[in-house]
């Protein structure tokens, strides 16, 4: 079994108490750096950092900020990475808020378990190279994905104080494959097996016909986006009150170059309860994402579209941003609905390296299913039972594929954030799965309030 081992190396426990009054910040600032350093067995060793700036001009609008960039470079021995640099502006187009991200993201072992959440089964034991008898390989429910994305989304007041226009174009290439068994190998004294010997999920899916051939190869996703927002919270990076809600169509037509014409519509609602003043609030976000037009191909199922990234990625269902517990990716569908609900308290504020800082405890649970299944093709077992219980192979279609049976996938868990001036927030997410379909306890770290 993979085993994980990580050090963020973040100087947070030496911590200064006081109890001086917070200073209002003005023009750029540094808002926080983290190297880190992990293992993991499979794809080696990350290393690499992250930085945040923020702009606060004259002061007037602390703790909005005028412009913010974050810069992200790390990456596994083995290949895996994030390379990522972030804009982010409020006065750059006057009137509008705006945000540009160039990121490349390669990933040696991207997960993949299938469609339509449940109906797919989910088998641990093919994972654990511990076991002698169920073990087939820890590479199963993987595949490679490398992602070039080029995003900008930008919004403005439509009416009054609250009502605003949301839009937004991407550039997006992904390079699909099966894992590089060979560089996975390196070094290693007990090999994976080869996918010709034993093939994955991935190259299963593509024998049976329910992955294309130019599906499983990637290409380019190209899009345009719009939508209405109605915004009261009263601040960006943790609302104690408000309400965020966003309604939009993310489209990717033919003649920008796509290799798949689609379009898809999103409903996100976020509301915020100030339950003790600045320091206990209940907060919600529920939401629903749907194909209404085209086929979508199945390695964009997994992106969640919203008005605007808040991390290096924003995909699910399953995984810190959506599912906290749930493994990433675990739940596939052509149509979802999700919900996360929050208890988030602000139990110490502290002055460190002169910055003004808060420790906050959340607890939380998380929910979601597929509403609409993703097709699959309707001679399904009689084509299994002809690939795999012949020429002395012997497979359970009932090993991979349970009709009927999707429903909640639910997870709950505690965040630890610490917010230094308000909006450079490091988060810590431990999350457990109710269901051990969906996997089991789920670590991450990363960066701002999940919303």
């Amino acid at each position: 079994m993979k085993k994980t081992f990580s050090v963020f190396l973040i100087s947070l426990l030496v911590l200064s108490v006081s109890a001086q009054e917070k200073k209002v910040k003005t023009g750029w600032k540094f808002g926080g750096a983290l190297p880190a350093v992990t293992f993991d067995s499979d794809l080696g060793f990350q290393y690499g950092a992250l930085a945040e700036f923020f702009n606060y001009g004259d002061g007037s609008t602390y703790p909005d900020y005028l412009d913010h960039t974050y810069t992200e470079i790390s990456r596994f021995t083995k290949g895996s990475g994030i390379y990522r640099f972030m804009y982010e502006s409020n006065h750059l187009i006057p009137g509008v808020h705006m945000t540009s991200d160039l990121s490349y993201l390669p990933d040696k072992a991207s997960n993949f378990f299938g469609f339509n959440g449940y109906e797919s089964v989910y088998n641990k034991d093919w994972m654990d190279d511990k076991l002698t008898t169920d073990y087939r390989t820890r590479m199963f429910y993987r595949f490679e994905r490398n992602q070039f994305r080029f995003k900008n989304d930008f919004q403005g007041k439509l009416s009054g104080e609250h009502i605003k226009w949301s839009a937004g174009f991407a550039f997006q290439h992904f390079a699909n494959s099966s894992v590089d068994i060979d560089k996975l190998n390196k070094g290693k004294k007990v090999k994976l097996p080869s996918v010709e010997s034993m093939p994955g999920l991935f190259e299963r899916y593509q024998s049976l016909g329910i992955i294309s051939a130019d599906e499983a190869k990637g290409g380019w996703v190209n899009t345009l986006k719009a939508g209405l927002m109605w915004d009261s919270r009263d601040n960006r990076p943790n609302p104690m009150k408000g309400i965020w809600t966003e309604l939009g169509i993310e489209a990717a037509p033919k003649f920008m170059g796509n290799d798949w014409g689609f379009s898809k519509l999103y409903i996100i609602h976020r509301q915020y309860f100030t339950l003790i003043e600045k320091d206990l609030a209940l907060v919600y976000r529920l939401g629903y994402q749907g194909t209404i037009s085209g086929n979508v191909p199945f390695f964009y199922q997994s992106q969640v579209i919203t008005s605007m990234l808040t991390g290096a990625t924003n995909e699910g269902l399953g995984g810190s941003s959506t599912l906290r517990g749930v493994q990433r990716n675990r739940v596939l569908g052509d149509a979802f609905f999700m919900g996360n609900i929050e208890l988030r308290w602000k139990p110490l504020y502290f002055r460190f390296l002169k910055q003004d800082c808060y420790l906050g405890l959340n607890t939380f649970y998380d929910f979601g299913r597929v509403t609409k299944k993703i097709g699959l093709p309707n001679n399904l077992e009689t084509t299994f039972n002809d690939l795999y219980n012949s020429d002395g192979q012997t497979e359970n279609y009932s090993d991979y594929f349970n009709p009927g049976s999707e429903k909640f996938h639910q997870s709950a868990g505690i965040s630890i954030m610490f917010v230094m001036n308000q909006n450079f927030v490091v988060a810590i997410d431990l999350g457990k799965a109710f269901n051990e379909q969906d996997g089991n306890i789920g670590f991450s770290f990363g960066l701002n309030y999940l919303f």
